[in-house]
């Protein structure tokens, strides 16, 4: 009798993050490196390019940053469930999230609803002002994280 062998499995596709109103990427909630990545990884055209440079820009200056996605967002913090940083897509531009905003110096740009949170827009052709940006992600990392 001859003995049949099973033929090897053909690997699962990886289907790429549905994307959501703006071009933001839907990442189930997690944390760690890998979903953050899957998230940059899936952001559409010149905003992938922004997503990754910032990611590089906050773990090159805190190596020891903790990261997560929530809310289809990625969050940056050094304490564990702390949050001072989050990224998201949005149609023509990303919103850069300071959770304790209000007591950056300069505050950044735009208001929230939300009391402390304050936000700077990139948009496609900006030249970003990295000197301010990397000030105000060095003061945000020193303050108390958010608990969300």
């Amino acid at each position: 009798m001859e003995r049949m062998t099973k033929l090897p499995k053909k690997p699962k596709k990886i289907e790429k993050p549905k994307l959501l109103s703006g071009g933001n990427p839907q990442i189930p909630k997690a944390y760690g490196e890998a979903p953050v990545l899957a998230y940059i990884n899936s952001m559409p055209g010149w905003k992938h390019k922004i997503g990754k440079h910032l990611d590089e820009l906050i773990v090159g200056l805190l190596p020891e940053v903790q990261k997560a996605i929530k809310w289809n967002t990625p969050f940056y913090g050094l304490e564990k469930g702390e949050w001072f940083l989050a990224f998201h897509c949005l149609t023509n531009y990303i919103k850069v999230a300071f959770f304790k905003g209000t007591l950056l110096k300069p505050m950044p740009p735009i208001a929230s609803k939300q009391k402390e949170i304050r936000y700077f827009h990139i948009y496609e052709n900006d030249e970003i002002d990295e000197i301010q940006l990397v000030s105000w992600i060095k003061q945000a990392s020193r303050l108390p994280g958010e608990k969300l």
